[in-house]
């Protein structure tokens, strides 16, 4: 193990004045007064300050903060104009279904939560306001009075809902669950909270007055809507990283707490999530202030510039490449498990693309070995209920070793894994996995008779996963198609390229750079995602000086929008003079 310099909280400095950000409620306040001060309503109309927020916003926190300083005659929040609970559930029960993971992704609106009697008589109150400052704050707000004086976003990051919503601090938009399971409340907000959110955000936040970081409530920052899109235009004409997070799990290791000096109290830590651009959060840096926004705004607002056009016709404003850290380093095996054939992913799930990946060993102990793939001539319904009997109470282990390949698992080892592909890491390995993005669809089928954090089992899908286990993907198969197959494509001056994956059923490729030199990149069009995977630092820098310098660490990752063109990386710091790695993961457009 190597001295920490994994950076935890990068940044996108951003140009703007000196009180750009403002910092805490009084300063928020302040603010707001200057603008409604300045601000207008038609004649015959009320002046309205609305508040869009994202759900999982303390609402009682921020009327209890707002109010005092604002001087307005009505105070109104959208949610009062909802649906009742009970209807809510029965709206979303379809994009639910009965599953206790997986749901089905839909068309719903925020529109669609609000009951149109209720909302009609939100509208006839705000119509005899007129000339008089009205406040109307919640998820929907913006549809309360179409037309506000002055909008405000108050945006808040998935990662940090997610604490909220384990500690029982939120239920879900519209429900009154705040006492169901966190995973169960993950679940509702992923399928369906989320959606409809987005949906709006993407409408309200380009025409927003201003961003409301309501991440940390005891510091709270307001910025206007022009310097966040200035923020969010500078963020994609250069590399950037987003905000990582880290999360304990029932297999997890201790690799990822001594390289990224990560905090003592979890046992361990189990997942990385260090490029997932939908979870992971962007910080813009105004002076010393930082604001904290969900990544994927950058997505919503530039994505033609990010993506690239081929890109983003294929996608639209989803980013399709994932990275993030699996360790088992002390730790212990993952669950077994399979990803979703592609027909079975659009037909259940609703999906436009299934969980393709693969894994990339920064590291590997001596025993470190990767399950993948079926032994040769294996008995699937026989592997299947032996699978089915391990789950039941008094039943046998499943014999893994019977029916599964084990490949021993070194350093830089590349192991592809298209979805159908029955696999996991063992113990003592620590993988960078990359894959495509649809983000929760893994069907466990055997979790090595452990139980999760909270003491209870964990799921296991074992209907959904018997379903889509490729019988051909064997020995011989996997042998010569997945396992470590390296290619030279190029080399230069102190680089040479190699060519790792993936497989031609997955639409992501992968490169890998060995270099004590400058290595020459180019975009091609088209977003990429990098990670140094060996080296203590380098630099990436723009031939012609389009963005400034770039200094990534070892481990860290780091996403090139499409629009950058031509850059180039070298060792820097300490790592001059010794050899370094990056290995670069794009979307193939071309055969």
């Amino acid at each position: 193990m190597r001295s920490s310099n994994y950076d935890k909280f990068p940044f996108v400095p951003v140009a703007a004045k000196a009180d750009a950000c403002q910092t805490g409620w009084p300063a928020i306040i302040e603010a707001l007064r200057t603008a409604l001060e300045a601000a207008s309503s038609a004649p015959g109309q009320p002046l309205v300050l609305a508040v869009e927020c994202y759900p999982g916003t303390n609402l009682e926190l921020l009327q209890q903060q707002l109010r005092p300083g604002l001087p307005a005659n009505q105070w109104l929040v959208a949610d009062d104009y909802y649906r009742r609970p009970a209807e809510i559930d029965l709206l979303v029960a379809g994009s639910l279904t009965n599953d206790p993971v997986f749901g089905r992704l839909n068309g719903l609106l925020i529109a669609d939560f609000f009951d149109p009697e209720r909302l009609h008589q939100a509208q006839e109150t705000l119509a005899t306001a007129a000339g008089q400052l009205v406040v109307l704050v919640g998820t929907g707000a913006t549809l309360v009075y179409p037309a506000p004086a002055l909008v405000v976003y108050a945006d808040l990051a998935r990662w940090e809902i997610q604490l909220r919503q384990r500690r029982g601090e939120i239920g879900n938009l519209g429900s009154h669950n705040f006492t169901e399971k966190a995973s169960l409340k993950y679940k509702r907000a992923f399928f369906v909270d989320w959606r409809a959110a987005d949906r709006l955000k993407k409408q309200v936040l380009p025409q927003a007055d201003f961003l409301l970081d309501t991440n940390d409530s005891t510091v709270p920052k307001l910025i206007s809507g022009a310097d966040l899109r200035a923020g969010l235009a500078a963020t994609v004409r250069r590399p950037f990283r987003v905000v990582p997070f880290f999360d304990p799990g029932p297999w997890g290791g201790q690799w990822l707490r001594e390289v990224c000096d990560l905090p003592d109290g979890p046992a361990n830590y189990a997942w990385g999530f260090d490029c997932v651009p939908e979870e992971n959060s962007l910080l813009l840096g105004f002076g010393e202030a930082r604001v904290e926004i969900p990544s994927i705004n950058l997505v919503f607002a530039h994505p033609r510039e990010l993506l690239g056009e081929a890109v983003h016709g294929r996608f639209g404003t989803e980013f399709p490449i994932r990275f993030d850290f699996l360790d088992t380093m002390g730790g212990g095996n993952l669950s077994l498990q399979v990803h979703p054939l592609t027909e079975y992913a659009h037909d259940q799930f609703g999906l436009a693309y299934t969980q393709d990946e693969s894994y990339y060993l920064l590291a590997a102990e001596p025993d470190a070995v990767v399950y993948l793939g079926l032994k040769e001539n294996v008995n699937v319904p026989a592997m299947v209920a032996d699978l089915q009997r391990a789950q039941e109470d008094g039943g046998a282990p499943f014999p893994a070793a019977k029916y599964i390949n084990e490949f021993p698992a070194r350093q830089h080892d590349h192991f592809l894994i298209p979805a159908g592909t029955i696999h996991c890491s063992g113990a003592n390995a620590m993988v960078l996995e990359i894959s495509a993005t649809p983000y929760i669809f893994t069907f466990k089928l055997w979790d090595w008779e452990r139980l999760g954090l909270d003491g209870r089992p964990r799921p296991i899908h074992l209907a959904h996963g018997a379903a889509n286990i490729a019988p051909d993907r064997t020995t011989t198969w996997v042998t010569d198609h997945l396992v470590n197959h390296v290619e030279p494509v190029a080399c230069g001056p102190g680089w040479r390229e190699e060519r790792t994956g993936l497989h031609e059923r997955e639409f992501i490729e992968t490169r890998r750079h060995w270099f004590t030199g400058v290595v020459p990149h180019h975009t091609q069009g088209g977003v990429q995602v990098l990670n140094l995977v060996q080296g203590a630092e380098a630099l990436v820098e723009s031939p012609s000086q389009a963005f400034e310098p770039f200094v990534v660490h070892y481990a860290e990752t780091f996403i090139v929008p499409a629009v950058v063109g031509a850059y180039t990386i070298r060792p820097h710091g300490p790592a001059t003079g010794t050899e370094c790695a990056t290995l670069k993961a794009y979307v193939r457009t071309q055969p």
